[in-house]
């Protein structure tokens, strides 16, 4: 079940930040108050998580997530730019991830 949680709290990570983006610079009221909610709500799911998974791995995966979503987020909706260097980076963002959930480090 914590990396249930884990991966939870790591996809409100992007969800943030484009909520984040949405409000303008805290301009918008109602995405300012969603920006908020989901800044309180992943790092409670992270807190879940960390009860059994040691807390190097989960910030690790939790942040991989976040970073990963935020980047295909950012490709997909505000059409930022899509280089090989920085698909090769994001792999291995995964990659590391991946490796320090299965590895149990």
């Amino acid at each position: 079940m914590a990396y249930f949680w884990l991966i939870v709290g790591g996809l409100l990570e992007p969800a943030w930040v484009l909520a984040m983006k949405k409000s303008n610079n805290f301009k918008d009221k109602k995405w300012t108050v969603i920006t908020a909610f989901f800044v309180v709500l992943s790092p409670f799911f992270l807190s879940l998580a960390m009860r059994e998974i040691p807390v190097g791995t989960a910030y690790a995966v939790w942040t991989g997530i976040g970073a990963i979503g935020a980047t295909l987020l950012g490709l997909l909706l505000f059409k930022e730019g899509v280089e090989r260097k920085r698909l090769f980076f994001i792999f291995l963002i995964i990659i590391g991830a991946v490796g320090l959930g299965l590895g149990g480090v």
